[in-house]
């Protein structure tokens, strides 16, 4: 076996735990659990955060012509906050539904709506999941010390020592001129 396809059959059996096949499943409710970690984002080339721990809970029901995903997911992603570069606990959750209806070729154009051909015995949540996870990381990260000033480190101390400080003398020698102009501004 060529050593880049050896790569492709380890990554799609570890992916096989994410294709449901419900042609086998009654009319009805059914349950999945996933319980992801970082293993689960190299499968997709995805590196920004250092760790995580997330519990993703799918709810599949199958309808006589369609079925009906519902996907929550709740856990903590470990990422470098963007001010400190500190690394931190950041807590996520989301949802996402999805409608899988059947036709006559694979349309996934939709975000909540998939078409599967028809003959088809299984579907792939793995993209959905990473999506639903990825897309509920805030786009920016700041480490909560930083908002309730608990956090000291290096970086803040020099960020703080290179902010522009206010001059009060400055403020104090305002001409009167301008105040006056000022209070047109206000007065209505």
């Amino acid at each position: 076996m060529h050593p880049l396809n050896e790569g492709i059959t380890v990554v799609m059996k570890n992916l096989k735990t994410y294709l449901i096949q419900f042609v086998g499943l009654k009319i009805g409710k059914h349950q999945f659990d996933y319980q992801l970690d970082k293993s689960f984002f190299e499968h997709f080339n995805y590196d920004d955060f250092n760790d995580l721990a997330v519990k993703v809970d799918l709810i599949l029901e199958k309808k006589s012509t369609m079925l009906e995903l519902n996907f929550k997911h709740k856990g903590t992603v470990n990422v470098p906050c963007d001010v400190t570069n500190e690394a931190f606990d950041l807590s996520i959750k989301g949802k996402l539904r999805l409608i899988v209806n059947f036709g006559e070729e694979f349309n996934n154009d939709n975000e909540e709506l998939l078409i599967l051909p028809h003959g088809e015995f299984q579907v792939d949540v793995s993209q959905y999941i990473y999506e639903m996870v990825v897309l509920s990381i805030p786009f920016k990260r700041i480490h909560p010390g930083i908002k309730d000033g608990t956090l000291k480190t290096d970086v803040l101390d020099k960020l703080e020592a290179l902010s522009p400080k206010e001059n009060k003398e400055e403020q104090e020698d305002i001409d009167p001129r301008w105040e006056n102009l000022k209070k047109l501004l206000t007065d209505k």
